[in-house]
């Protein structure tokens, strides 16, 4: 029994000297993340998604860490997917989501509750979709599934429903669809706001504020309300410079005015 006691106890001290060992690859993934995501730098990416996978090629990498390697490459395929059209740009981009989705989908096996990785997923499905509208069919059922548990498990997460609001919005025809991404993407960026108010919890993410702010600035562009979009663009710039949809969304709303 007591040696039984003392083997157990090892393979615990082994396993925690392992995720600590996974989770500090991860922070230093999020720092580096964090600097790329500023400098809107691909390489800077490139060099996170090397730490993040190191943290999930370890033998007790968890939802956390996989999650995190999902939001590195999913970062990626947005950086490659905003550079110039060109085969190997696209090849690259389609190689980060496939990346992202596989990570993501790990996450979720290890842990039903994550719900960012949920919400990003069904994000993924929607942007293969908006490829090729003839996917909807089998990937229509897959977004939604990934919605509700995202909704289900991320009560109050900003990033759900930033995500939600974005899916929206790229899915609105018509102004009263528009209005309701809108209210999503309000409530998304009250809850950055609050959250930006509480230090970060190791390992927690705090992307995607200004990108909602710029969402929440094209919403109200579409909506014919240009003195609102102009407020929001500027927000999110001041948060992010380097943010190139906000960046284009001032020039058009600047332009209008002329």
């Amino acid at each position: 029994m007591i040696r039984f006691l003392v083997v157990a106890l090892l393979l615990a001290a082994a396993c925690g000297r392992a995720a600590s060992a996974a989770d500090q690859l991860t922070a230093d993934g999020i720092r580096a993340f964090t600097n790329a995501y500023g400098a809107w730098d691909g390489a800077r990416f490139d060099a996170a998604v090397k730490l993040f996978q190191k943290a999930c090629d370890a033998s007790s990498a968890t939802a956390t860490n996989f999650y995190w390697l999902g939001v590195g490459e999913f970062h990626c395929a947005l950086h490659r997917l905003g550079r110039p059209a060109s085969p190997a740009n696209k090849a690259a981009a389609g190689a980060a989501i496939e990346a992202a989705a596989a990570a993501f989908k790990h996450a979720v096996q290890l842990d039903a509750r994550q719900a960012e990785s949920h919400a990003l997923l069904a994000t993924i499905y929607g942007m293969e979709i908006s490829d090729n509208w003839l996917r909807a069919v089998w990937l229509g059922p897959r977004v939604q599934m990934e919605l509700n548990s995202a909704l289900a498990t991320g009560t109050n997460d900003a990033r759900v429903e930033y995500l939600l609001g974005t899916g929206q919005f790229f899915c609105s025809t018509r102004d009263a669809a528009r209005r309701e991404a809108l209210g999503t993407l309000l409530l998304a960026a009250g809850l950055f706001a609050a959250e930006a108010k509480t230090p970060p919890a190791p390992l927690a993410p705090r992307w995607g504020r200004d990108s909602c702010l710029t969402f929440i600035g094209a919403c109200y562009e579409k909506l014919g309300q240009p003195a609102e979009a102009e407020l929001y663009f500027r927000q999110a710039l001041a948060l992010h410079p380097q943010d190139g949809l906000a960046q284009a969304g001032l020039a058009r709303v600047a332009k209008s005015k002329k």
